[in-house]
């Protein structure tokens, strides 16, 4: 088996198990707190964040880790591959008892994510790719929207990135939506259900890594807010915002943003 189809397949396996972690706290009062700016965090983030972790690194010990609960630690840095995870993408929709939360992992090797799978368990979605097959849903292919231009398009984005000062070009006339999870939206946009997502904060890596792979491999353009392709596991593993969009509303989008 091919080395990327090898990894894919133990990261359907550990999304699999951290969904039925998961839905174990899923509407049962988790403990929760708070982390200052990064926001709330539930006794499940962490435990799905130690099965993840005991799952992937005894399969693949020599690979570095990158995960949003897990202190960082350099060592990646000078490692073959990594996992970037977020164990719990989308936590305030989680202790809200919304179904819209996932599990995203990724394989990156020198830079690109080779491999990538983002779970919805409470809905039984699991969106996978690899950087030479296509994007799939619950195994069945899925493609991105191929609309040309921007009026009228579906987007995924909070409300507040619709304010005039942000569109030097115009604020477009578009349809909005939101979902909490970054990597949700990316599969979104991935399967065609949204024309494209646009976030102008800066990300973070474990949110981005799988679903950013799954939209490319599903025929849409994914960049930073400035147009420039992603790269991961960097020192600061995080974006300047985030466009991902059919290939003609991506362009329209950034004409607007960089007029």
């Amino acid at each position: 088996m091919p080395e990327a189809d090898d990894d894919l397949a133990l990261l359907i396996r550990a999304a699999k198990e951290a969904g039925r972690i998961a839905l174990r706290y899923w509407k049962r009062n988790p403990k929760t707190w708070d982390k200052g700016d990064e926001g709330p965090v539930t006794e499940a983030d962490h435990a799905v964040n130690d099965a993840l972790h005991a799952t992937l690194r005894s399969a693949r010990p020599r690979y570095g880790w990158l995960s949003e609960e897990t202190p960082d630690d350099a060592a990646r840095l000078a490692t073959e591959a990594q996992f970037i995870l977020d164990p719990i993408d989308g936590t305030r929709a989680f202790i809200a008892g919304e179904d819209s939360f996932s599990h995203a992992i990724a394989i990156a090797r020198n830079g690109q994510v080779t491999a990538g799978v983002v779970y919805l368990p409470a809905l039984d979605r699991l969106f996978a790719a690899t950087a030479t097959g296509p994007a799939t849903l619950n195994g069945e292919p899925i493609r991105a929207s191929t609309i040309a231009g921007i009026e009228g398009a579906n987007i995924l984005t909070p409300a507040a990135n619709m304010k005039p000062e942000l569109w030097p070009g115009g604020v477009p006339d578009l349809k909005r939506s939101f979902r909490a999870s970054v990597a949700y939206r990316l599969a979104l946009v991935a399967q065609g259900r949204f024309d494209g997502m646009l976030s102008f904060r800066q990300g973070w890596e474990w949110d981005i890594a799988a679903g950013a792979l799954i939209a490319t491999r599903a025929g849409a353009t994914v960049t930073n807010r400035h147009g420039a392709p992603l790269t991961f596991n960097n020192p600061v593993p995080r974006s300047d915002g985030l466009v991902a969009a059919a290939p003609g509303l991506h362009a329209a989008l950034l004409a607007r943003l960089h007029p």
